[in-house]
């Protein structure tokens, strides 16, 4: 390929207008110490509504390695990530945040590792000190059921941030999901690789677009995913309730014939409807998640609409 750069950084933004020319000089700084390797930037404007693009422009001007490409909505990051996937050029691919949560400095190990074999290096954190505890004790519990269930497990504390081979980054173009949990995807398409340990620190500037309602769906998406067992332990569930039903009637019985017919227990039958209810209704929720995520594939609609590229 001509003129093809050794890295592509792909950049996911929404509404990032206080943190991209930290971001920019930041990266800079860095990239200055390895200047043997070419570069460009894929920045994906995901349909902010401040003066994110209006940045992105003036930078892309002034520099034709910065590509743009701008979303006619906000299609969320996961559809970010895999449209910078798409345009990305380079011989590695390093997608990463704006806030500078992901160091750059992370950068030249990972580089490291590239070039002594590895095609997958990802960043692992190691102190999420920055991050409330409710956010640190829910991401472990994610991490350690999702590992016990999924069909292929992702490494604990791992985020986007990572460096791809070419012939990486090509296998992940291929997934035809319109449903997208990178995070699963990246782990699904195997190749050798290796981690790097750092510790994340704080938002450059801005705040974060995430909320505990965004991150429980996230989860639940990443799921379901990953897995069917979440229906295959119904199976399950349900025989073993029948097992104990079975054995409970046979007890009737022997009560009825040796003992008498005894007064009934309304509290009891009560409690037995609710709890029997309440295991079905969670059951159809199950059955509703995939069902929905049947529904979002068969549309086939396309994963992002692109409002316009610049330097692409």
């Amino acid at each position: 390929m001509s003129n093809q750069p050794d890295i592509s950084f792909i950049v996911p933004m929404y509404n990032e207008e206080e943190v991209i020319e930290q971001f920019f000089a930041k990266m800079d700084e860095v990239l200055s110490q390895i200047p043997e390797y070419s570069y460009e930037y894929v920045c994906v404007n995901d349909g902010s509504k401040d003066k994110t693009l209006e940045i992105l422009k003036k930078k892309a001007e002034l520099d034709k390695r910065i590509k743009v490409i701008s979303f006619s909505r906000n299609f969320y990051k996961e559809q970010a990530l895999f449209a910078g996937l798409d345009e990305a050029k380079g011989r590695c691919v390093i997608p990463m945040d704006a806030d500078l949560q992901d160091p750059p400095e992370l950068i030249a190990e990972f580089l490291k590792k590239w070039e002594e074999g590895y095609e997958v290096v990802y960043g692992v954190r190691t102190d999420r000190g920055k991050d409330s505890f409710l956010k640190r004790m829910s991401a472990n519990a994610f991490y350690k059921i999702f590992n016990m269930i999924a069909d292929r497990p992702i490494p604990a504390n791992t985020g986007d941030y990572r460096l791809m081979d070419r012939k990486v980054v090509d296998a992940v173009l291929t997934i035809q999901e319109n449903k997208l949990f990178m995070k699963g995807i990246f782990s699904w398409v195997g190749f050798k690789s290796c981690g790097v340990e750092y510790k994340r620190p704080e938002r450059a500037a801005g705040t974060t677009k995430w909320n505990y309602w965004k991150l429980w769906n996230f989860a639940l998406d990443g799921i379901t995913a990953s897995t069917t067992l979440p229906l295959r332990i119904w199976t399950y569930i349900g025989g073993l309730i029948a097992t104990i039903s079975g054995l409970y009637a046979l007890y009737i019985i022997f009560r009825t014939l040796f003992l008498g017919v005894g007064v009934p227990g309304y509290a009891s039958l009560l409690v037995s409807i609710l709890f029997f209810g309440s295991v079905q209704l969670i059951v159809l929720g199950i059955f509703g998640e995939y069902i929905g995520r049947i529904f979002t594939e068969v549309k086939r609609r396309p994963r992002y609409i692109i409002d316009e590229k610049i330097n692409c």
